[in-house]
């Protein structure tokens, strides 16, 4: 897995266009990437530096759970999402703080707006975690990827839960070609704190394994894929186990794919690096459903890396 990540962090350095994004941090991007792991040669978390599994696996548990509140995340220690949470709440007039206008830029080029910034978002923090009226109203992300998964809102007022249906249909028909999955939702998109970066995925279902492609329009390759690699490769293992499958190949499809301007030190300090062998995934209790895990439920072991490189979260 770890090459694959390279060889794809490589051809953007080399063969990358610079380009402006929403963000103002500006990028070296190219469009239309694919690469493939092989899951029965190991779990594909990343080696040359260290990628926390315990966020990877409680985010993916909250997609499945139907989740949208970060409340979930922030009681698991994971803070992938405060961000995006932080940025609405502060466009409200609900918050009275000093001015953050601007913060993800502003947090990098002044340390004194930085120490503000951290200050605000332990406050908001922790009024996510004990006053539920706080959480239920800024604690909540819109429509992403849990309420597409779980609760696809229709025209009928009706709901499709496409978790439930995509397992079932792998049961009963495991040759079909609609073993489908969307999170892209256009009608939700302009309400949703981040529209979905991975927006759709696919299974293929053949000589007993079950395979998974993802297609994602977005892909922040330092700090995102390593992390959405590792979350869909779980994903095809926890569905496997529940259709009674084993795992084949996860095939990642990306649309611009890019690094960020402030990123190149940190990618280039990780292409010097040594790759090491892969971790196992284990799943604890494979007799639960998917829907009944919990984090305890999987675990990984033998997993070797270098030490995390640590870069700034564009918003």
């Amino acid at each position: 897995m770890t090459k694959q990540y390279l060889e794809l962090a490589q051809t953007i350095l080399d063969h990358g266009i610079e380009k402006g994004d929403r963000t103002g941090t500006g990028t070296k991007s190219i469009f239309g990437y694919q690469m493939r792991f092989d899951l029965q040669k190991g779990f594909p978390l990343l080696t040359t530096k260290k990628t926390a599994f315990g966020l990877i696996k409680s985010e993916l548990l909250w997609f499945l759970k139907g989740d949208t509140n970060i409340r979930y995340l922030l009681e698991n220690k994971n803070h992938i999402w405060d961000e995006w949470a932080f940025e609405r709440y502060i466009a409200t007039d609900a918050y009275q703080g000093p001015d953050m206008t601007d913060f993800g830029r502003r947090s990098l080029e002044d340390a004194s707006f930085k120490n503000l910034y951290q200050e605000q978002m332990a406050i908001f923090r922790e009024k996510i975690l004990t006053d539920d009226d706080f959480s239920k109203t800024y604690g909540e992300l819109g429509n992403i990827y849990g309420s597409q998964w779980r609760n696809w809102k229709t025209s009928q007022g009706e709901t499709i839960d496409q978790i439930k249906d995509v397992i079932e249909m792998i049961k009963k028909n495991p040759d079909s070609r609609r073993l489908i999955v969307s999170a892209w939702n256009p009608e939700d998109v302009p309400n949703m704190a981040l529209p979905p970066c991975h927006t759709l995925f696919q299974f293929y279902v053949a000589e007993g394994k079950l395979s998974c492609q993802l297609y994602q329009r977005s892909a922040d390759v330092f700090l995102g894929v390593p992390f959405n690699i590792a979350s869909y490769a779980l994903l095809t293992h926890l569905i496997a186990n529940e259709t009674g499958l084993e795992v084949g190949d996860f095939v990642h499809t990306m649309g611009d794919a890019h690094l960020y301007l402030n990123h190149m030190d940190q990618i280039k300090e990780q292409l010097t690096r040594e790759t090491y062998a892969l971790p196992e995934l284990i799943i604890h209790s494979p007799e639960k459903s998917i829907f009944d895990m919990d984090k305890e439920d999987i675990g990984i072991k033998a997993y070797k890396s270098h030490p995390r490189i640590k870069a700034p979260i564009a918003v």
